[in-house]
């Protein structure tokens, strides 16, 4: 290990901004080198005689700027440039510059492939699809062709689930589907119950839509169903939404008890569900969907967004019965036209190969991988997660709020999305959601939650000295 002792001295700037400078300087005039190994933070913030906090945000600084990277479980290491894909980016967007983004910490997105084999044959289906490619420009019929359609019962049998070909629809995304949905079911001013904390997207449709949106409480297997039951006496509720597996933010699973207690209450006062099912294929053993145990009731959305990849823009999406197909049609039309051919041909072919399995499987792995780096870092108990869900719920503590705690995360490059997203009715928790996926590696992950734990073993002010 080098022994590095930098004068911050030498820096006008703020002492974390000085850290990465000298670290630039050294490595420019040679007293650093490309494999050296960099102090560990807290030694280095005991010999500087600064706050551990600074020097972490320092280290998180040069990390952005391409001269380190971190291992874990070995330590920061220098790497003497500025090569995208060191940073965090995908190599993919890494060829081209323009559309390269910043590590957000704040979007719930599954963790992106990097085996070269798995890429391989990613890029293999495309290949094959685009050999046909002037029919896919072309507009098509909505909800997809039978090939496409086949390829959708196929994918949602893994949830158990068989619908006729006449129910499943191939739509652009789980948003539009559910914006077209809940347009059929109610009409503006008129009640959609759903999870207390629920799905940042849900409340944009409502409001949208001038629904008036209803949250349940819930305990740690989802909403109460006597709460459930008693809403539907006082509200007359048009529907209720729900995301039952791996739920966002709370990442709970509701248990198959409880989904037959929610279903019998919804049976009973004749009231629509809409299952947005998008992290149910990620499980190995998730509880079967609501759909199949209420068919005739639940619209069914299995979005791929979570489980092959966001830029899919696809779901599909089961309708309780052949009648209730063409008014859904005609709002998906209206809207949106139809999905995109090229996405669907995609989709449907990746099924068919097993690419799509292969992709799952990744997910899960590195899912798991990185909700190990998670239990490393934080206590135990101080966070909900599930063992492969790509985001964990953060309830905060030692007089943290949601506002300073994310503003402190902020500051450090680090986005995190407060509780007030996801609320629905009364005062937001002091909460936050962490998401662990997307083009973010596993080293810049654990550098970013270490500076996280160490945040949250005091009060604000501890951790706020930052010059």
């Amino acid at each position: 290990m080098k022994t590095w002792h930098p004068d911050l001295s030498r820096s006008n700037s703020p002492r974390y901004m000085a850290i990465a400078d000298l670290i630039e300087m050294d490595l420019r005039s040679g007293h650093l080198v490309v494999g050296d190994r960099l102090p560990p933070q807290r030694e280095l913030a005991k010999r500087l005689d600064i706050d551990f906090t600074t020097v972490a945000r320092g280290y998180l600084e040069a990390q952005k700027r391409g001269l380190v990277q971190s291992h874990v479980g070995r330590g920061t290491f220098v790497t003497g440039g500025l090569d995208s894909e060191r940073r965090g980016f995908s190599s993919a967007m890494a060829s081209d510059p323009r559309r390269a983004t910043v590590v957000d910490f704040s979007m719930n997105m599954p963790p992106e492939p990097d085996n070269p084999d798995l890429l391989a044959r990613m890029r293999e289906g495309l290949s094959a699809v685009a050999a046909d490619l002037v029919p896919l420009l072309r507009y098509q019929g909505f909800g997809g062709t039978v090939m496409d359609k086949d390829a959708a019962a196929a994918w949602l049998s893994r949830r158990g689930l068989v619908p006729a070909q006449e129910r499943i629809f191939v739509t652009p995304g789980a948003h539009p589907a559910l914006l077209a949905i809940l347009s059929m079911l109610a009409k503006p001013g008129e009640t959609v119950l759903s999870e207390n904390i629920t799905y940042p997207g849900m409340r944009s449709i409502a409001a949208q839509l001038r629904l008036r949106l209803v949250g349940l409480p819930m305990d740690e297997e989802g909403i109460l169903p006597e709460a459930f039951a008693e809403a539907c006496e006082r509200e007359k509720p048009k529907a209720i939404y729900l995301n039952p597996t791996l739920q966002n933010p709370t990442t709970l699973t509701i248990p198959t008890i409880r989904r037959e207690a929610i279903c019998a209450v919804a049976r009973k006062y004749h009231v629509p569900i809409v299952e947005d099912d998008a992290y149910g294929f990620i499980p190995l053993h998730a509880p079967a969907p609501l759909a199949a145990m209420a068919p005739d009731l639940t619209w069914h959305i299995g979005g791929l967004a979570k489980c092959i990849g966001a830029g899919l823009r696809l779901a599909y999406v089961v309708a309780p019965d052949s009648r209730a197909a063409w008014p859904f049609a005609s709002a998906m039309r209206a809207n949106n036209v139809m999905a995109s051919p090229l996405m669907m041909a995609l989709a449907t072919r990746w099924i068919e190969d097993g690419t799509a399995d292969t992709i799952l499987r990744f997910i899960r792995a590195e899912s798991e991988a990185r909700q190990a780096i998670v239990a490393a870092m934080l206590p135990a108990g101080s966070y909900r997660a599930d063992p492969i869900s790509f985001n964990i719920w953060l309830p905060l503590s030692n007089g943290w709020t949601r506002s300073t705690f994310g503003t402190h995360m902020r500051s450090a490059g680090i986005g995190v999305v407060a509780s007030d997203a996801f609320t629905v009715d009364g005062t937001p928790p002091e909460a936050v959601r962490i998401c662990l996926g997307g083009p973010i590696s596993r080293p810049s992950l654990q550098s970013a939650l270490e500076f996280m734990a160490h945040a949250l073993e005091g009060p604000p002010e501890m951790a706020g000295s930052f010059f």
